[in-house]
């Protein structure tokens, strides 16, 4: 009992607080159970579910969008009416898995007419449909021999044109009026002016208003009440920045177009209602054209005209 064992450490030692292996070295940290699934299930990627840089919640939303069949709701509205996480973090997370490629949002127009925004998935970022799957980056092996790559010059460093400004595009045709009274044109300008305060995107310029001013009057030529205009244009509209407004207004200007109001006969006019007069001689009231006795103190006339005795 009094013999020590030289070889035995005075008291264990305790493993380094910064080591990330301290927990997994004493048996600790996750254990899986795993079963193998035969269906419901997908398959996303550890590049995607251990991302470094995306928050958590960037994180599953990516793989519930990825989980998600073709054609359901992937806005800020249907993702806000499924998790209890509000718009402005969802459309935070849903901006960062667009910024490193697990998101593609682009704007199509469908054979209606309608721009509608269509929300792509990726589950490999930079690979699209098409295109051959990139190469795992793998870092350079230090051979010793000089990197022949860095001697070439770079496509920054040969002189660049200037672009030149695109030409506009110009705007959809608009439905004419039949009559181009400056009382209606005015009133088709004042309704355009006045879209921006149902919708700060509606805000049109002078050339734009002018463009669209004949669609306007077209419709209000057509017995079509300036609200229910206003309600046609403004109705529906996308969630997302209008990059051209005019152009949005002059195809619903153009599809939209009510037909002619139908026929209508003129209203036929209000009989005529004689004036009321007294009687010269019972001093009654009737009504005649001018003043004078009343049917039953007028006299009357036999045959042949004669006023009997």
């Amino acid at each position: 009992m009094g013999t020590q064992n030289p070889s035995a450490p005075p008291r264990a030692r305790s493993a380094s607080a910064a080591n990330p292996t301290r927990t997994r070295h004493h048996g600790g940290g996750i254990v899986h159970e795993n079963t193998r699934h035969t269906t419901r299930f997908v398959v996303i990627g550890n590049h995607l579910v251990q991302h470094k840089e995306l928050s958590l919640l960037a994180i599953g939303l990516g793989c519930h969008l990825q989980s998600l069949p073709t054609g359901a709701g992937a806005d800020i509205k249907s993702l806000t009416a499924r998790f209890p996480e509000g718009p402005t973090r969802i459309a935070a997370a849903l901006r960062e898995l667009e910024a490193h490629g697990y998101l593609r949002r682009e704007r199509v127009r469908t054979p209606t007419g309608r721009i509608i925004t269509r929300t792509i998935s990726c589950n490999q970022p930079g690979n699209r449909p098409g295109n051959p799957p990139k190469a795992p980056l793998r870092e350079a092996a230090d051979t010793g021999c000089p990197d022949r790559r860095s001697a070439r010059p770079a496509a920054t460093d040969r002189p660049s044109r200037p672009r030149e400004p695109r030409p506009r595009k110009a705007l959809p045709a608009v439905p004419q009026p039949d009559c181009t009274l400056p009382g209606l044109l005015r009133t088709a300008v004042d309704l355009l002016t006045d879209l921006r305060r149902h919708d700060s995107r509606l805000l049109l310029s002078a050339a734009d208003t002018a463009h669209l001013a004949p669609g306007v009057a077209a419709w209000l030529e057509r017995d079509v009440l300036p609200s229910a205009v206003r309600r046609a244009l403004t109705a529906d509209l996308p969630d997302e920045l209008l990059r051209r407004p005019a152009a949005l207004l002059a195809h619903r200007l153009s599809d939209r177009l009510p037909p002619p109001a139908p026929f209508r006969a003129p209203a036929p006019p209000p009989p005529v209602r004689l004036l009321l007069h007294n009687c010269d001689g019972c001093d009654r009231g009737f009504r005649a054209p001018e003043p004078g006795l009343c049917r039953d103190c007028r006299p009357t006339t036999g045959p042949g005209g004669c006023v009997p005795a």
